[in-house]
């Protein structure tokens, strides 16, 4: 369905569907909606829902909040207002999304440090997937944050720079390498800038982000195509001798900026 079409019954019973309900209560709510008030039989006739079927889908409807029921003879069935169905449907979803993800972030808790600490560097692809991964290292720091932005990172990152910030005042020593004075001008963090002259100042380094001084996050972006449209890519490490190693050479790289 294109952007300018109109969603026809059956495209909104695929997303009725999408919000949790079979197809058979998706077509019987839909259904409900054009006869105002009827019957399984009534229903049947306007619906490919056997009639022996009709009965089980309001009643589930009825559960869900989404029909109201006449104990009459023959039993009648009428659809609760668009915004009541639009209220219970959004917080099923939400309820729903809520429970999956919470699993999810449960399951990868348990996963995830033993995972991690058996392999020595881990690759992430894309800008949103890295900001994600340098804000949770962000979190982790205890004691020490350095974080270096080189030419071909395209600038700091507002939200970033805001968590360098908050970290700052919550304790943690926060070091910036980059012209970023006037960004942490009423902070506590502490801005250095490679000389002009450095060695490494036009090296294709995206970000560079070491903590504690056991976790290291490098990343680099493609310069192949257009600047605004190269993939950044980045490796972090963390507890393992492969990022003692990296470690090491930064801080020999950044020099007397890093140095405690």
């Amino acid at each position: 369905m294109s952007g300018d079409d109109q969603m026809d019954e059956d495209d909104a019973i695929g997303a009725l569907e999408d919000l949790g309900l079979s197809n058979y209560e998706a077509k019987v709510f839909a259904a409900l909606q054009r006869l105002g008030t009827g019957t399984a039989r009534d229903v049947h006739r306007v619906t490919d829902v056997p009639r022996s079927q009709v009965y089980g889908a309001a009643e589930s409807l009825q559960d869900r909040g989404l029909v109201e029921v006449q104990q009459s003879t023959p039993i009648q069935y009428r659809p609760v207002s668009l915004d009541a169905a639009r209220t219970h449907l959004r917080g099923e979803f939400e309820r729903t999304q809520s429970q999956a993800f919470d699993y999810l972030e449960t399951a990868r808790k348990q996963r995830a440090d033993a995972d991690e600490r058996r392999e020595d560097i881990w690759t992430v692809h894309g800008q949103a997937s890295i900001d994600g991964r340098v804000e949770q290292l962000l979190g982790d720091a205890e004691r020490r944050i350095v974080f270096a932005v080189g030419e071909a990172a395209g600038g700091l990152d507002a939200d970033i720079a805001d968590r360098l910030r908050e970290r700052a005042d919550a304790g943690v020593e926060v070091v910036v390498i980059g012209p970023f004075h006037e960004a942490f001008a009423d902070s506590e963090v502490a801005v250095h800038e490679l000389p002009v002259e450095h060695p490494h100042a036009d090296d294709p380094v995206g970000r560079v982000v070491v903590v504690d001084g056991e976790t290291i996050l490098l990343s680099v972006r493609d310069e192949r195509g257009a600047s605004e449209l190269a993939e950044e890519t980045a490796i972090w490490s963390s507890k393992t001798g492969i990022a003692a190693v990296l470690i090491q050479l930064i801080d020999g790289g950044l020099g007397e900026a890093v140095s405690v």
